[in-house]
C-alpha cells in the first residue's frame, strides 16, 4: 500500500469543499469576538477527516458494487486500477473514522470544557450521524447515495451542519435565525457539485443506483444545476442585505464570473466535457467562504 495510491483514494481535491463550511461559520462566529485556536484547529481536523472517511467509503461502496466499472467518465481511483484492494480501502476506513472520534471528541471538549454537558453530548451524537452519513453514501446494505437521497443529505451535512455547527462549536451558541442563510447558500453550492458528477456519470449510474441527475434527465437536471447556483447566491445577498453594516459584506460579489464561468461549461458541455466544472465550482465556493466571512468581519 503505497503512499500516492492512498492520496489518490482520499481525494484530497475535495477538501476545499467540506472546508467551506465550518471556515465560513468560523469566520461568522468570530464577528462576536476572537475564536479559541484549539477549538478551531480540531474543528478543522474533524472536517477533513470526515470528508477523507466519506471519500474512502465512496470508492470502496462504488467499487463492491461494480459501478465503478471501465465505462466510468469520471477519473480512475486505486481500487479501480488495482494498486489498493479492498482490505487496504477497510483499513483507511477503519482509520479515519478512529480519527474522526478522537478529533470531534477534542474538539468538542474545547469547546464546551467538558464531554459530559448535555449540550456535548448533543454534539457527540450529531457527530456519531455525520460519521454514519460519510460512510452510507454508496457503502453499506442500502445506502442513500442509490435511493436518490444524496442531495439531502449533502444539504444536511455540508450545508447547515457545516455552518451552523462551525459557528455554535466556535460561539457556543446559535444567536441568529439569518444564519440558515448562508447555511443554505453553501449547501445548495455543495448540491451543485453532487449534481454535476452525477449528470457526468448518468450513462454508468443508471445500471445499478438512482440518483436526482438520472430522475431528472440530462436537460432538467442542468436547469437544476442553475437553480442551486442561483438559490445559494440569492441566500447569500439576502444575509447581506439583513445582516452587513457596509460595502464589505457584499464584496464577494467578485467571485461572480467563477460561477459564470462554471454554469457555461455545464450548459454547453456532457459527460467527461463536464470534468472541469467540478474543480472550478469547488475552488470557488471555498473562495467565497474565505471572501464573504472576511467581508462580513470588515
Amino acid at each position: 500500500m503505497n503512499l500516492s495510491s492512498c492520496l489518490r483514494s482520499m481525494r484530497l481535491r475535495t477538501l476545499p469543499l467540506s472546508l467551506a463550511g465550518v471556515v465560513l461559520g468560523s469566520l461568522l462566529a468570530a464577528r462576536s469576538g476572537p475564536l479559541h485556536a484549539p477549538t478551531l484547529v480540531f474543528l478543522l481536523l474533524t472536517t477533513v477527516c470526515l470528508q477523507i472517511l466519506s471519500n474512502l467509503s465512496n470508492e470502496l461502496g462504488d467499487f463492491l458494487r461494480g459501478t465503478d466499472g471501465d465505462g466510468r467518465q469520471g477519473p480512475q481511483y486505486s481500487l479501480q486500477s488495482g494498486a489498493l484492494t479492498a482490505g487496504d480501502l477497510r483499513g483507511l476506513i477503519r482509520l479515519f473514522a478512529g480519527l474522526c472520534l478522537v478529533f470531534g471528541a477534542l474538539m468538542i471538549y474545547f469547546s464546551t470544557g467538558s464531554l459530559m454537558k448535555p449540550v456535548s453530548l448533543a454534539l457527540m451524537a450529531l457527530g456519531a450521524a455525520a460519521i454514519w452519513a460519510a460512510m452510507h453514501y454508496t457503502l453499506g446494505r442500502n445506502p442513500y447515495g442509490y435511493r436518490g437521497l444524496g442531495d439531502l443529505f449533502v444539504f444536511l451535512f455540508f450545508g447547515l451542519t457545516s455552518v451552523l455547527g462551525g459557528y455554535f462549536i466556535c460561539r457556543g451558541t446559535l444567536d441568529s435565525a439569518a444564519l440558515l442563510l448562508p447555511a443554505s447558500a453553501i449547501g445548495a453550492f455543495s448540491i451543485g457539485v453532487l449534481n454535476v458528477n452525477n449528470i457526468r456519470d448518468m450513462e454508468t449510474d443508471r445500471t445499478n443506483r438512482v440518483t436526482v441527475a438520472i430522475r431528472l434527465g440530462e436537460k432538467r437536471a442542468k436547469a437544476y444545476q442553475f437553480f442551486l447556483i442561483g438559490l445559494g447566491w440569492a441566500c447569500l445577498l439576502v444575509f447581506s442585505a439583513l445582516t452587513a453594516h457596509n460595502a464589505w459584506g457584499f464584496c464577494y460579489v467578485v467571485l461572480i464570473p467563477l460561477y459564470t464561468k462554471h454554469l457555461q461549461i455545464v450548459r454547453t458541455q456532457t459527460g467527461q466535457a463536464l470534468d472541469p466544472a467540478l474543480p472550478l465550482l469547488v475552488i470557488a465556493t471555498f473562495l467565497l467562504s474565505v471572501t464573504a466571512g472576511i467581508g462580513f468581519l470588515l
